[in-house]
């Protein structure tokens, strides 16, 4: 009965269209698609396409089940539940919040009039807290002023000028005014020291105000007080002009101009030619490697006043030392320098990268080689120096061979004891100031 009810139901509704309907189900199956699309044509010798046929069949559902509706179902009551925030570590209390739910028997016959008002109440927490949330969100997208403290300024203006970096340049600085021949000047010495750790502070401040928007994107430098905002540009800028213009008197007038010309000269080349290379070529590393050697030739000319061999030997050991320090340190450090920008070899020329670390630890064998014959050591330093520049050319060996993260780790770490080793071993072998290697006038 439900069939012939159906059937007489679709033949009434749609008339002849119906029939139609009937046929072309019937035909479906036996006729292939290029067929299916043109099926039969009218009296007025139109065709009907496959679009009609299937907005006809959906004329038929819709007719067929117009009588049913769709039924919001009612949302279910919501269960007693708790809700745990957590505190800071410093408090050992939790706060439990509980949440009371209206059971459907509650909700009697008589109470009825009260929904109103429950969901009056619902619906009110619920602006609220939109307009809770919404004020967040504003507060967290608008700019903060972060004040600066007295107590943080000592650390941020370390960060700043790269303390340890600035630390090692003044280490060398007074090992070059070491092995300097001649006597030893307390005074002009301590002028040094200051001059040149005020010139590394200023170059570094510097550095760090042109490479924000880079330093921002890398993990090792993302913490850097001027991409944090913790100082502004502007007292960065003001920072490193304190440092340099008197790192440089200092060092024009309290120890010799030739010492003052080589600080200014260092502090343009790392801020004005070594930083914005890093951007465009590679050759940043070099003269990087060239900014680094300035420092001990600085000693040098503050104790002797004059650049000769000893100053340049002393230049091109730390020359040399650095292109395994530096390679090693970005092998491990390519995906950072890719993602901030930056052109250097480990990214860019990754084979270039080991030969060039590998290259200059066999060179610092050859420059120990030459210091006996420079008269700025006894042969004996060669000779005591020889198992630690073997060692660290061991490990260029394999980070050139082997190209990978823990040889270039071993190889950074060696660099880092063997710099001050070698220095230290210089100065026990420094030829004694009476010999034929008092070469230079002191300081007058």
């Amino acid at each position: 009965m439900a069939t012939s009810s159906h059937t007489l139901s679709s033949r009434l509704l749609t008339g002849w269209v119906g029939g139609c309907v009937w046929y072309l189900e019937r035909r479906a199956g036996q006729e292939s698609p290029q067929k299916f699309m043109r099926l039969f044509r009218t009296v007025n010798k139109q065709w009907i396409t496959f679009q009609h046929f299937n907005f006809l069949k959906r004329m038929y559902v819709t007719q067929l089940h117009r009588s049913l509706s769709q039924q919001v179902k009612p949302k279910p009551e919501p269960t007693a539940s708790s809700v745990l925030e957590k505190t800071s570590s410093g408090q050992a209390k939790a706060e439990i919040y509980e949440m009371r739910s209206l059971s459907p028997p509650s909700l009697s016959s008589s109470r009825k009039p009260n929904e109103k008002e429950l969901i009056e109440l619902d619906s009110a927490s619920i602006i609220e807290g939109s307009v809770e949330v919404g004020k967040e969100t504003q507060d967290e997208k608008q700019w903060k002023e972060m004040k600066l403290h007295l107590d943080d300024l000592p650390g941020i203006l370390a960060r700043l000028s790269k303390i340890k970096l600035t630390a090692l340049v003044v280490s060398t600085t007074s090992a070059g005014f070491a092995l300097a021949p001649g006597p030893f000047d307390l005074p002009c010495f301590l002028l040094t020291l200051v001059g040149t750790g005020l010139a590394s502070c200023a170059a570094n401040s510097i550095n760090q105000f042109f490479e924000v928007p880079f330093d921002s994107n890398m993990n090792r430098t993302k913490n850097r007080p001027l991409v944090r905002g913790q100082i502004s540009p502007l007292f960065a800028v003001s920072f490193a002009t304190c440092c340099a213009v008197p790192g440089v008197a200092v060092l024009a007038w309290g120890v010799n101009p030739l010492t003052g010309a080589l600080g200014a000269f260092n502090i343009f080349l790392y801020t004005c030619c070594y930083t914005p290379l890093k951007r465009i070529s590679i050759a940043n590393t070099w003269v990087g490697a060239v900014v680094g050697a300035i420092p001990p030739m600085m000693g040098w000319t503050a104790a002797t006043g004059s650049l000769n061999a000893g100053a340049f030997l002393l230049g091109g050991i730390l020359y040399s030392w650095q292109f395994p320090h530096f390679n090693a340190l970005s092998w491990g450090l390519r995906e950072d320098y890719a993602r901030g920008g930056y052109c250097m070899m480990s990214v860019t020329h990754p084979a270039l990268c080991r030969r060039v670390a590998l290259r200059h630890c066999l060179a610092l064998v050859g420059l120990s080689t030459a210091a006996p014959l420079l008269d700025v050591t006894t042969w004996t330093f060669p000779v005591i120096s020889l198992p630690i520049n073997l060692y660290i050319s061991y490990l260029g060996f394999r980070f050139y061979t082997q190209a990978d993260r823990k040889s270039s780790r071993r190889l950074f770490f060696c660099s880092l004891w063997h710099l001050p080793l070698l220095l230290l071993l210089m100065l026990t072998c420094k030829r004694p100031q009476g010999g034929k290697g008092d070469q230079g006038e002191p300081r007058q």
